[in-house]
């Protein structure tokens, strides 16, 4: 991780992207924006969101932020961005499958959610469950070969590495896979609040508020949920407990302001929230959520 921020390539701008907050009053204290190229790309959706407080070993400030390629044709799978709140530079680095033979191919999901526990990283696999990737395991393909081979292509082809012209490629570790179809994991958390940090996950439903959120043992025992709730609400992106509060990240479409639900146990509130907002997550204190749709795509803070 300290590797590759080092070596960011992409900038993002202090408060850029100001359509996203939309009527949002008052506004987050604190938000950034990816640079213009991120900005204005039809082909990637930012999604999930994780940092280093949730990993509690990575060793400077990061925030981590996978994304979904939405194609016109092809497949090119799903990415994270490595991000420095403190240069605000970041990296862009390809998740990947390995293959028996010594290759590696894309992975074609939607990425809804993340969360990173040490120096694991969890990507929330809708019918699946959950992919681990291990962040000790990050490939630069400079250090095999004196260039990123051809940008339209991935995985090893005559002897040559190539990542559809990333430099970096995070392969998958191993899979939490759910047993039987049942409810889907639209995107993932971290609550540290507690003695023992747990893992959240929870479901993106329409048309009902029939979503589930629930909390796991991080060391997945059991195969079973410590416990779990229907959350009453339809269209949440993304979900997390702390000090006995629920959050919940509402969407409504792209030219409309979200919502923040909070439920403390007896009461739901509702506070203002951009635009397209998804995955939350804790850093520093703060409730943390990024935006998706173009020209809107942040990633911000607000109070707990």
């Amino acid at each position: 991780m300290e590797a590759v921020l080092a070596n960011a390539n992409r900038r993002g701008t202090n408060k850029g992207a100001a359509a996203a907050m939309g009527s949002m009053n008052p506004r987050p204290p604190i938000w950034y924006a990816f640079d213009n190229g991120d900005q204005n790309t039809p082909d990637w959706y930012p999604q999930g969101l994780t940092g280093s407080d949730d990993s509690g070993s990575i060793g400077v400030p990061a925030l981590m932020i996978s994304w979904y390629f939405k194609p016109t044709a092809g497949e090119r799978g799903i990415r994270v961005s490595f991000f420095s709140p403190q240069t605000l530079k970041y990296q862009h680095a390809l998740l990947v499958l390995a293959k028996p033979d010594g290759s590696y191919g894309p992975i074609n999901i939607h990425a809804g959610g993340i969360a990173c526990h040490g120096d694991l990283l969890y990507v929330a696999d809708t019918v699946r469950g959950l992919r681990v990737f291990d962040l000790r395991h990050i490939l630069d393909l400079r250090t095999a070969q004196k260039d990123l081979g051809d940008p339209d292509r991935i995985g090893r082809h005559g002897g040559k590495l190539h990542a559809f012209g990333y430099r970096y490629i995070v392969p998958q570790t191993d899979f939490w896979r759910v047993a039987q179809a049942g409810p889907r994991f639209s995107y993932v958390a971290i609550d540290r609040s507690g003695d023992t940090p747990r893992l959240i996950t929870g479901e993106y439903r329409e048309g009902d508020g029939n979503g589930w959120v629930a909390r796991w043992p991080l060391d997945m025992e059991g195969g079973a949920p410590e416990d779990a709730y229907i959350t009453g609400q339809e269209k949440i992106q993304g979900a997390v407990s702390y000090d006995g509060k629920w959050y919940l990240s509402q969407a409504v479409n792209a030219t409309t302001n979200g919502r923040l639900r909070v439920f403390d146990g007896d009461t739901l509130a509702t506070r203002p929230f951009p635009i397209g907002p998804e995955d939350l997550t804790v850093q520093d204190g703060r409730l943390w959520s990024v935006t998706e749709f173009r020209n809107k795509r942040t990633i911000f803070a607000v109070p707990l």
